[in-house]
């Protein structure tokens, strides 16, 4: 028996037997000679070929028309778009063949499991009904790469970490109480009492600073119960997280996050970045560092001063000036990532630490990425009594965060970090119009399935 090989690993083979297996994704049936083109989980596709008479199952036959010499021309003429099948033949290097300059003379065409001929999913279907039937929407070589940059994308950001000596932790997504407010919480039926799905695992990672574990990362799934219908929003989403003692301030957490994206984009680009230039028709940039630094306060008024004024003062920066802010930074930096600093107290978590000499803003940030916010992170407040304060200044019932406060009664060095958005990410690197397209399994408001 032969050993099956990846389409991917056939140019680089000698001609000779070979064995295939994947799902059909064109038939062309002509008289004497059939074409079939085969995709497998590599991405690539390979040209089958048929002749026919190569097949004969009764040598003794000189009837170039008997039957029994075109078994199998029958089987691949039937054989329905998206069935999967193994095919055993010889391999063939030929340059006049535009894919991938090989082919198989196929021996044995084995059909594994059949599909259904009435695909629902059709070349112009839109996103809703390609996520209804996502199975077959994640067959397209494009939506196979996405998750390959993922898997890079993170395997370089893991590096970083543990070249640092960072810590993976998995936090509970079950929690007694908020880890920010009660606005956005899921909340469900735990035995007698009532638990909610973890909007972040802010609270935990804190939790690892008083443990004496320095520096941790998690990347884990995270709940808003958000009713936004937005391309960038989600019920359910990845989210990266960090966490480190031993900081001076948010400018600590920044530099070691504009480290991790460029690791994170360098490894992209130097391993997909010729497939994502021939699949989506774009050019991985790896940014240069440092990225630009702007005040929230002296971003509403670039933005200002643009034409578009942020509709509330004491608000955050809406979508619209996000874009504008990005537009301002391209043109003056010729960069795609800003971090906007210093957010007031009123629109920051209570955990987040104040100014020494400005109660009213935080040492925080946001990482706006081609005009999308990705990112926010922050030195965390450490003193017990200060943070007690804060809690009570956000209505929170500090009752309610006995086990978190506790934490910081037994001695915390100080820390920051941040949370970002996977699924942003590789939306605005791969240029996609919704999270949805590099989302896995989408969970929005209206869809729980599949």
């Amino acid at each position: 028996m032969i050993e099956r090989v990846l389409i991917s690993e056939l140019a680089g083979r000698e001609d000779g037997p070979v064995s295939v297996s994947g799902w059909v994704e064109k038939v062309r049936d002509q008289r004497y000679v059939q074409f079939v083109v085969l995709r497998d989980e590599s991405g690539q596709a390979v040209q089958l070929v048929n002749g026919g008479v190569v097949r004969e199952l009764d040598p003794n036959s000189e009837d170039p028309k008997d039957p029994a010499r075109f078994e199998r021309t029958t089987a691949i003429s039937e054989v329905a778009t998206g069935s999967f099948v193994t095919v055993s033949g010889e391999l063939q290097h030929n340059e006049r063949v535009k894919l991938g300059g090989v082919e198989i003379q196929i021996d044995e065409f084995n059909v594994i499991t059949k599909a259904d001929p009435d695909t629902p999913v059709q070349p112009d279907s839109g996103i809703d009904v390609r996520l209804d039937w996502r199975f077959l929407d994640l067959r397209r070589p494009e939506q196979a790469l996405i998750f390959k940059v993922q898997t890079t994308f993170l395997h370089a950001l893991r590096q970083v970490w543990i070249d640092r000596g960072f810590i993976e932790v998995q936090t509970p997504k079950l929690m007694a109480s908020a880890s920010e407010s009660r606005a956005e919480l899921f909340s469900l039926e735990y035995f007698d009492t009532t638990a909610y799905l973890a909007q972040s695992p802010q609270l935990f990672k804190q939790m690892a600073q008083a443990a004496g574990f320095g520096g941790i990362f998690e990347v884990g799934p995270a709940f808003r119960a958000d009713p936004s219908f937005t391309s960038r929003h989600a019920t359910e989403f990845t989210s990266i997280d960090c966490e480190f003692s031993w900081i001076d301030s948010h400018e600590d957490v920044m530099q070691l996050h504009e480290e991790l994206i460029v690791a994170g984009f360098t490894a992209v680009k130097e391993k997909h970045g010729a497939e994502i230039e021939k699949l989506f028709g774009i050019t991985v940039e790896v940014p240069s560092t440092p990225f630009p630094r702007i005040p929230l306060a002296e971003a509403k008024e670039i933005v200002k001063e643009r034409g578009y004024e942020v509709p509330r003062a004491d608000a955050d920066m809406d979508p619209e000036g996000e874009r504008q802010i990005h537009a301002y930074v391209k043109e003056k930096y010729g960069h795609d990532f800003v971090f906007l600093t210093d957010y007031a107290t009123s629109i920051r978590p209570f955990y987040h630490m104040r100014h020494a000499d400005n109660n009213e803003l935080t040492c925080s940030y946001d990482l706006i990425y081609r005009g999308t916010e990705i990112s926010t992170g922050a030195q965390r407040e450490h003193r017990i009594e200060v943070l007690e304060e804060q809690v009570k200044e956000k209505g929170m019932d500090p009752a309610e965060l006995k086990f978190y406060l506790d934490f910081f009664r037994h001695g915390v060095p100080p820390h920051g970090g941040f949370g970002m958005g996977l699924a942003r990410v590789l939306m605005l690197m791969l240029e996609q119009a919704s999270i949805r397209e590099v989302t896995y399994l989408f969970r929005g408001p209206t869809r729980l399935l599949p």
